[in-house]
């Protein structure tokens, strides 16, 4: 879908807290989710404009944005898991 807001937050409402703790926390985790941002927000950019980059160059960003979207996942998990195990 052209112009889909892919937020980090948005997909993952159900660690939204533990987003908020890591940006604040973790100086790694709040550059790769600036980098992430950026990102998505030069891809929907360039969709709005009609994608005035060719395919595989279009391509090639999407994917730089996945693989940093599960570098953040894995981030988000090991930290959600780590408070978890903490509380009990």
């Amino acid at each position: 879908m052209l112009n889909e807001n892919h937020a980090f937050i948005l997909d993952f409402p159900d660690l939204k807290l533990d987003i908020v703790q890591l940006n604040h926390d973790d100086p790694t985790f709040k550059a790769d989710l600036q980098k992430y941002h950026e990102l998505d927000y030069d891809i929907r950019q360039l969709e709005i404009s009609g994608s005035p980059i060719d395919d595989d160059n279009m391509h090639a960003l999407k994917v730089q944005r996945m693989e940093l979207k599960d570098i953040l996942y894995v981030q988000l998990t090991k930290h959600h898991t780590q408070e978890s195990n903490n509380a009990d």
